[in-house]
């Protein structure tokens, strides 16, 4: 069996289709196969990327070809079914903010999503069950609490404050996100843009408006395929601590 085998192999255990993290978990750990090599994990993205019998469904996630129109229903966003722009907007923020809830499960962090998005999938599972939370902490003020409720992606450190806030802005208006994020400005947190790299000109303009100046330095943009190859390898060195027990 071949390192292109095992791979096709697990995309077909896996549904057809598997994030390039859901690869490296199930190929590494395949009994059937010894991988080769000293960087086996940038082989298998080499075989995503450049096999004619995978395609990319978004970034970080991959299907099989000869499976690419059941793979797009079942997911909802098959081209010319009836599929509305909306549904297609909610498949990618909710595909994103799986990646970052899996990323901060992955760090020990304890990860929470506004209300109004608990019943949303992430691929096939929905988010709140992949979330470690249920409620927001209750770091600071109610009037404070209530703004950080609506943000997409919190992850909380083991004293209970937010680490790092996470705002996917895939079409809505990166104009509101930052003034969320301003809210928040006293306290040691990361703040951080989700978005296409068409819309990294957009978000530079904006943040340096002076209203936002007390937070410029502070907020990140990360582009959808700096997100998808965070969450490859988290999920490396998180399966690397399960290998010695951590």
């Amino acid at each position: 069996m071949t390192q292109y085998d095992v791979v096709i192999e697990a995309l077909q255990t896996n549904g057809g289709y598997a994030t390039l993290g859901q690869l490296n978990h199930m190929v590494l750990k395949s009994p059937e196969f010894k991988w080769k090599g000293k960087t086996p994990t940038a082989n298998i993205r080499r075989i995503v990327q450049e096999r004619p019998e995978i395609f990319k469904i978004r970034p970080g996630l991959w299907g099989l070809t000869a499976e690419h129109d059941r793979i797009m229903r079942e997911l909802g966003i098959s081209v010319g079914a009836g599929v509305t722009t909306p549904r297609v907007e909610e498949f990618n923020h909710s595909y994103y903010q799986g990646l970052l809830v899996q990323i901060g499960n992955w760090r020990s962090f304890r990860t929470f999503i506004p209300a109004q998005d608990k019943n949303r999938k992430f691929l096939s599972h929905p988010l709140h069950e992949m979330a470690t939370l249920s409620e927001f902490r209750p770091f600071t003020y109610e009037h404070l609490l209530k703004r950080g409720r609506t943000i997409d992606v919190t992850w909380f450190n083991d004293r209970d404050f937010p680490d790092a806030f996470f705002e996917v802005e895939h079409s809505t208006d990166i104009h509101n996100s930052l003034l969320k994020f301003m809210e928040f400005q006293d306290f040691r947190t990361r703040f951080v843009i989700v978005a296409d790299t068409s819309r990294r000109g957009e978000f530079d303009g904006k943040a340096a408006y002076t209203a936002f100046r007390p937070i410029k330095d502070r907020v990140e943009f990360w582009d959808y395929d700096r997100l998808s190859d965070y969450h490859t390898k988290a999920s490396v060195a998180y399966a690397a601590q399960e290998s010695l027990g951590f």
